[in-house]
């Protein structure tokens, strides 16, 4: 587990999968996290940000492979350094698009769009699951969203709550590099989800929500 070399813990969250997962996890030594049955992406970043409440910096990788390890230190230093409060591991910064393939890249464009209209930001990769959470940032976040769209509905949240976020570039390892079904599906669910988040921002605690902020 090549995480363990940056960060004081690993924390897996087992989304309620059929493999070893968690067996496999366990004898790497990782915290696992074990959901009943399959909830959703933003389910499981709840539970693994609920595990742990306690660290100074959070760190977020995807399940797939696609980010590496060795790269974590990047994403914590605008943090360490008191620039930023959320830092996105952007695979799109100067143009940097060779790695993606192009069906992939069509609906990040279109999803990184629309988030940012919605969140009135100007993030380059706004569906990137590698991140990094200063200590301070977790209370903003609700997690409202089970979902694939939990990435935009973060966004959102960190726009109300006005914080520092910044992007660092990062390298992307694809697994399969082939169209399919599946992959139409997480798109659909984005796409949808993205627009329940814009039209609906009093149930999701979205931008245009009116509570006030207090940390």
């Amino acid at each position: 587990m090549f995480a363990k070399k940056y960060v004081d813990e690993v924390i897996v969250v087992d989304d309620g999968s059929t493999d070893r997962t968690s067996e496999i996890a366990t004898l790497a030594g990782a915290k696992v996290k074990r959901l009943p049955f399959n909830e959703g992406k933003g389910a499981a970043l709840k539970v693994g940000f609920e595990g742990a409440s306690r660290a100074d910096i959070i760190i977020t990788l995807d399940g797939d492979g696609q980010h590496d390890p060795e790269e974590i230190p990047k994403l914590m230093e605008p943090i360490i350094k008191g620039e930023s409060d959320f830092v996105i591991g952007s695979r799109y910064i100067n143009g940097n698009r060779r790695n993606t393939p192009l069906y992939r890249r069509a609906g990040q464009i279109l999803f990184d769009w629309i988030t940012n209209k919605i969140c009135r930001l100007h993030i380059r990769d706004t569906q990137s699951g590698f991140r990094a959470f200063s200590k301070y940032a977790v209370p903003v976040f609700s997690f409202r969203q089970k979902g694939m769209v939990i990435e935009s509905e973060m966004l959102m949240d960190a726009s109300r709550a006005y914080l520092r976020i910044n992007e660092v570039e990062i390298a992307v390892k694809y697994v399969e590099d082939k169209l399919t079904l599946n992959l139409i599906l997480k798109g659909l669910n984005i796409l949808s989800g993205l627009i329940f988040l814009a039209f609906n921002p009093f149930k999701t605690g979205g931008l245009f929500h009116d509570n006030n902020w207090n940390y």
